[in-house]
């Protein structure tokens, strides 16, 4: 990819989400570094100089809390996680609030978690106040509630939190900021031969079998929950850029349009907003089986999921609950509201629509899932 083509997306983008991970705020020996908090202030008050919006979401809450109590380890039990970075969300946020200020910026905390977002009520009320900041001309600081996020802690999710970010606030690009220079062939840490792959315009297996996790003394996830960032931010139509946020010049280069780390274009439509909240905030409580009629009925006619073409279910759930549409051979087709129990689905499966009273007793819809309440997601 050339620069020009960068610089066209650089330029289309009003309102940016940067992800800011803990390994770029911790220095070598995994400990809060002060001023790199300092740098990035400068460089992401430059970019909302641009007249761009800026939103941050951080992680480094738990090596905030290790540098406050003295740890040089982080410890693997999920409570003693929850405690340090209790400890450590003030500290945080103090860095931030410090750091900016010596660029007449003002900046808010915000607190989230995925399952605070599956609410759509909820979702929609985190929108307007995000929103209302930016009216404001104020950086929302967003970090997960590491206190209540348990199963956050344990995937290092920020990078899914903050791709759900782009689409929470329509975003127009989503910023990973880590520290390596993007995805490479192989791993550079242990392959001195690694190279830097910097395009992907489509996130396959291919893809994803070059990404492997990190580790360290404050970081969780690594590459793999990035790539998974990366596909949730394309889906809603938005290109993804993962670079080294530890080098003083990314983010300036990287909003000048040149060629820093690896850019993952958006491929195909894109969702609507609801339906990108169906597909990727919402979490699937159980699967349907579906044959390869109604595979193609909803992935290329834009057909509702009817109770016909259903093979078999797996997992309990009740009506409006988010399930995932798979083939027979297991690969993941759709999500989306359904409008039958998973026990009534398995008395109804196989069976037309004109059936559905005569074994039920009742009939809430012809569809088991509303195309309208359906997001197809085919990898």
């Amino acid at each position: 990819m050339n620069n020009t083509n960068r610089k066209a997306i650089i330029s289309r983008t009003k309102r940016a989400i940067i992800k800011i991970g803990s390994s770029v705020l911790t220095d070598d020996k995994g400990m809060l570094d002060e001023s790199a908090f300092d740098r990035l202030a400068k460089d992401i008050s430059a970019i909302k100089n641009q007249k761009r919006d800026v939103a941050v979401v951080s992680s480094g809450a738990i090596a905030s809390g290790m540098k406050k109590l003295g740890l040089t380890r982080k410890p693997t039990e999920v409570s003693m996680k929850q405690a340090i970075a209790a400890c450590g969300q003030s500290t945080l946020i103090r860095n931030y609030e410090r750091a900016f200020s010596s660029y007449d910026e003002k900046v808010a905390q915000i607190l989230l978690t995925h399952d605070g977002l599956t609410d759509r009520k909820r979702f929609l009320n985190a929108r307007k106040t995000l929103i209302t900041l930016f009216d404001m001309n104020i950086i929302p600081i967003i970090n997960e509630n590491d206190t209540e996020a348990v199963e956050e802690i344990m995937l290092g999710d920020n990078d899914n939190l903050a791709a759900h970010v782009t689409s929470l606030v329509e975003a127009d690009l989503l910023v990973l900021l880590t520290d390596i220079g993007g995805l490479y062939n192989k791993d550079p840490r242990s392959n001195g031969d690694a190279e830097l792959i910097t395009l992907i315009d489509r996130i396959d297996k291919n893809v994803e079998s070059v990404a492997g996790g990190t580790s360290g003394r404050t970081t969780t996830g690594g590459m793999k929950t990035k790539i998974e960032a990366a596909r949730t931010a394309a889906a809603f139509g938005v290109p993804t850029i993962i670079a080294n946020g530890k080098e003083t010049s990314t983010l300036e280069d990287l909003f000048a349009g040149k060629e820093v780390g690896t850019l993952f274009l958006p491929s195909g439509a894109s969702l609507s907003r609801r339906k990108h909240w169906i597909a990727f905030t919402r979490k699937s409580s159980g699967q349907i089986i579906i044959d390869d009629g109604a595979k193609n009925a909803i992935s290329s006619k834009g057909k509702s999921l009817l109770p016909s073409g259903i093979k078999g279910v797996k997992g309990k759930f009740g009506i409006g609950e988010s399930v995932t549409c798979v083939d027979e051979s297991g690969a993941e087709i759709a999500r989306g509201l359904t409008s039958y129990s998973s026990e009534e689905i398995k008395l109804i499966m196989g069976k037309s629509t004109r059936d559905i009273e005569a074994v039920l007793g009742y009939k809430y819809s012809d569809e088991v899932i509303h195309r309208d309440d359906l997001a197809i997601i085919v990898k």
